[in-house]
């Protein structure tokens, strides 16, 4: 038994097998001319017909479509892909390392430097520990020329100075439960490796070894986080000790293993964040603001020496590592004592020319850049004579949570969402032109604002 053909308006098709197109008006003459020009046994091949159940569609020329009467399932829509970490666009970067690798000096380079901002913005120290620096934009530069506003604000990122750690810290040793409190509030980690001889700053550990630094700091780490995740099961092995079948006891019992699940992957030795979880397991691991769920950004610590002729013998036993350990991690070498010695000019052209002589330039701008692109950040402009403003949001933002990022009342009465692309801008010249040429559009709350957009919100008016 075969299914059946429908036959459009084809007639280049039909005279190829010598059938008038008149006979299309009628559907009994049209399948007694086919049998009557093509043998039966030969129709399947000739006329493309199919098996039972299922259709052939000849449409224009001589193109056929199938189309299967029992149809093929509908794509899943795949779960939307939850982050690890806190939600969030403020988010918080720490330096973390033994003593003596230099993070301190780092903090004070970081905070000290004008990341190669021509404008000179000034950085806001908010408290000893804790600093926010520019992020270098050569996007927000040009609309700052372009615009020439009266006010400018670029994007910062929030870095933190950490109490330094030591052997035992998650048993408290040292300064370690300052440590763990403060690394807890961040939502990634700068780690300092120091991997440079100098006899007058005491290794706490008695020598150089970068990869038994590494190991230190990833154990005590995965070992605070297991001391969390412990009391966390206690805490809720209570909720289901009653049992019962309700949704709230089911709920409960469900987070019980994927907590059960996540002290095993530690006390095997892995970090969460290496882990493949679901999004429904992330929804447990978020609130417990575990330490190796964190994103890490690896800064090898070289003598200036060594960073200028880019050779250190440390380093290739640290890839190793962190290829091991961490893969995918970033890396990157740095020289925090030739960093400190460029804040020490009176001015960038100064520090420029510095960096241009010795052949090596600053690593700063790169390390922010890096941190946001680990913490999933972007960035989307508002610009015009009054303000040019470069505003953080999460990778996947959507158009009303961008624009509660302007305002909160933004995202609560958003209507709709004027955007361009900067680099349409750039390319084109000014706003008439984006929109003469069509890259203008009009988008509403399921537009997902891309890196680099500038938006125009529309939104309604607040209620009391």
């Amino acid at each position: 038994m075969v299914g059946r053909i429908h036959f459009l308006s084809s007639p280049g098709l039909l005279q190829s097998f010598g059938i008038p197109t008149t006979s299309l008006l009628a559907s009994s003459s049209f399948f007694s001319s086919l049998a009557t020009f093509t043998p039966r046994a030969a129709w399947p091949a000739a006329f493309g017909l199919c098996p039972h159940s299922q259709e052939r569609i000849f449409g224009v020329s001589a193109r056929f479509y199938a189309k299967s009467r029992n149809m093929a399932p509908k794509k899943a829509v795949p779960e939307e892909k939850i982050p690890l970490g806190r939600p969030g666009n403020s988010l918080k970067s720490g330096i973390v390392g033994l003593a003596n690798v230099g993070k301190s000096t780092l903090f004070q380079a970081i905070t000290k430097c004008n990341l190669g901002n021509p404008a000179n913005f000034p950085y806001a120290t908010i408290e000893p520990e804790e600093a926010r620096v520019i992020v270098p934009d050569d996007r927000f530069d040009w609309l700052c020329e372009k615009y020439k506003p009266k006010s400018i604000v670029p994007a910062n990122l929030t870095v933190y100075d950490i109490a330094g750690l030591t052997r035992g810290s998650s048993t408290g040793a040292g300064l370690g439960n300052s440590f763990l409190s403060h690394i807890r509030a961040v939502d990634a980690i700068f780690q300092v490796v120091r991997s440079f001889d100098d006899a007058e700053i005491i290794h706490i550990e008695g020598d150089v070894n970068p990869t038994r630094d590494l190991d230190i700091i990833s154990e005590e780490l995965r070992l605070k986080d297991i001391e969390f995740v412990e009391k966390a099961l206690e805490n809720q092995k209570k909720k289901t000790r009653m049992g019962g079948q309700s949704l709230e006891q089911k709920k409960a019992k469900i987070e019980q293993e994927i907590i059960e699940k996540i002290l095993t992957w530690l006390q095997d030795g892995k970090d969460v964040r290496k882990g493949t979880w679901a999004p429904k397991e992330i929804e447990v691991i978020n609130p417990l603001f575990l330490l190796t769920a964190k994103p890490v950004v690896y800064l090898v610590n070289l003598s200036e020496k060594d960073f200028v002729r880019k050779k250190n013998k440390h380093l290739p036993k640290i890839a190793e590592w962190v290829k091991e350990h961490a893969t995918g991690d970033p890396i990157i070498p740095i020289s925090v004592c030739y960093e400190e010695r460029l804040t020490r000019y009176e001015t960038e052209a100064e520090s420029l020319e510095e960096q241009k002589n010795v052949g090596a330039p600053s690593v700063l701008p790169k390390l922010v850049l890096q941190m946001r692109k680990t913490l999933q950040l972007g960035s989307f402009f508002t610009s015009g004579a009054d303000e040019v403003r470069q505003w953080t949001i999460r990778v996947g933002t959507k158009a009303p949570q961008a624009a509660g990022v302007i305002h909160t009342d933004f995202e609560k009465t958003f209507i709709q969402a004027i955007v361009y692309n900067f680099s349409s801008l750039k390319e084109l010249g000014d706003e008439a032109e984006v929109k003469a040429k069509g890259k203008m559009m009009t988008k509403g709350k399921d537009y997902v604002v891309e890196d680099g957009d500038i938006l125009l919100i529309k939104a309604g008016a607040a209620k009391g």
